[in-house]
């Protein structure tokens, strides 16, 4: 297992549904230097592809993803 990236800011989108949980971390990212990290939290299912395709389209680095029992986190660098 890879080391967990140490996040400059935490986003608990528990208990959002699509497409909430995206455009919360879009917003905090935006108030985020670029390289920095945040750390988003979610149990929405659809999570799982929404916020890699967000990664992707919005230029911004997916570093991390870890399942655990009832959630997702995800650990996203802000885009250079």
């Amino acid at each position: 297992m890879t080391e967990i990236p140490v996040s400059d800011l935490d986003v608990d989108a528990l208990g959002l549904l699509c497409p909430l949980p995206v455009l919360r971390a879009a917003k905090r990212l935006r108030g985020l230097k670029p390289g920095q990290i945040l750390r988003l939290e979610t149990d929405d299912p659809a999570a799982v592809i929404d916020v890699p395709h967000f990664c992707m389209e919005s230029g911004h680095k997916l570093l991390e993803q870890r399942s655990g029992e009832n959630s997702h986190i995800w650990w996203i660098q802000r885009k250079l």
